[in-house]
């Protein structure tokens, strides 16, 4: 009987132990999760459909503010708005588009409708409430077309900056695009050719003059664009030669702000002069010392002007 008392009193403490192990542990991987919580932690990837993620840079806290970058970037090419936009105490959440950047780069559709579904689902997953979306040049078609596409889904604010919209090529009755479609058919036969001297086309029209940035943020740019899928940026050059959102334009009911430099080469502001008459109540806000690149010439004035936007 002595022996089974023992026996018996040895796994109770058995039990105990193993109880107050749990216990503790249980402990440990709730503080653990606290901490995770409590640093916040954001995913650098999103998937957007099976074998296709989104590179995002979610930085900031407060009214969120979704950036789309222009043809070829990627969200990289906001490095001076995250800043300047996190201490004026936003959220800003830079998505880059399937095939650029870091983004997965799949064989597929490389259309505004389907660059609108793929935010789409971004802002679906992060539960994104009451954000401005801004885009450039081609970012900034995409982000009218996602407006117009999903009635406002998630935005109530849209802000285009040197967008290459409602169209990137001069129609028969819509004479305000620098560029023909035989232009931009060219540039698609170059990619497929001479990738670099497609890249060095573009740059020649991208500043407003060779001085207007530095020899780095120049070549930062460039190291960017060569992170692009080469099937992604002809692609994406044929939806700019033949995408046509004349037909958004009423639809767009949020404010609505449009920068565009006088001297821009790439997207003339004509064209910016086109949609502010097309959008109901939106403001033009005109860049004098500034190309393409209004981001980067004017990186002051833009963040100034686009924070200004924000707080209305």
């Amino acid at each position: 009987m002595n022996t089974i008392k023992k026996i018996e009193n040895l796994l109770l403490v058995v039990v105990s132990v193993t109880l107050l192990s749990s216990c503790a542990k249980q402990k440990e991987d709730k503080t653990e999760e606290n901490k995770v919580a409590t640093t916040g932690a954001r995913a650098e990837y999103i998937e957007v459909e099976p074998n296709v993620r989104l590179h995002i840079t979610d930085v900031g806290d407060g009214q969120p503010v979704v950036l789309i970058h222009g043809y070829p970037l990627s969200d990289a090419m906001w490095e001076y708005q995250y800043s300047a936009l996190v201490k004026a105490g936003y959220r800003v959440i830079g998505i880059t588009l399937r095939g650029f950047g870091q983004s997965d780069k799949p064989y597929g559709k490389y259309n505004y409708d389907q660059f609108a579904s793929d935010i789409k689902t971004v802002l679906d997953k992060l539960d994104i409430k009451d954000a401005a979306i801004g885009g450039h040049s081609m970012g900034g078609a995409i982000a009218l077309h996602y407006v117009a596409k999903y009635d406002g889904a998630h935005v109530n604010k849209l802000a285009l900056f040197a967008a290459a919209a409602p169209c990137h090529t001069k129609k028969a009755d819509y004479p305000y695009p620098f560029f023909t479609k035989d232009d931009i058919t060219q540039w698609v036969n170059l990619n497929n050719s001479d990738r670099p001297a497609l890249l060095a086309a573009i740059g020649g029209y991208f500043t407003l003059s060779a001085t207007s940035v530095s020899p780095g943020i120049g070549a930062w740019l460039g190291g960017i664009e060569m992170q692009s899928s080469p099937y992604a940026m002809e692609q994406a050059l044929i939806a700019l030669r033949d995408e046509d959102l004349r037909g958004d334009l009423p639809k767009i009911k949020v404010p609505t702000l449009i920068f565009n430099a006088k001297e821009d080469k790439i997207v003339s502001f004509a064209l910016a002069e086109q949609m502010n008459k097309a959008i109901a109540g939106s403001v033009l806000v005109p860049f004098e010392k500034s190309g393409h690149a209004l981001f980067v010439e004017e990186k002051d004035k833009f963040n100034e002007e686009f924070i200004k936007f924000l707080k209305k």
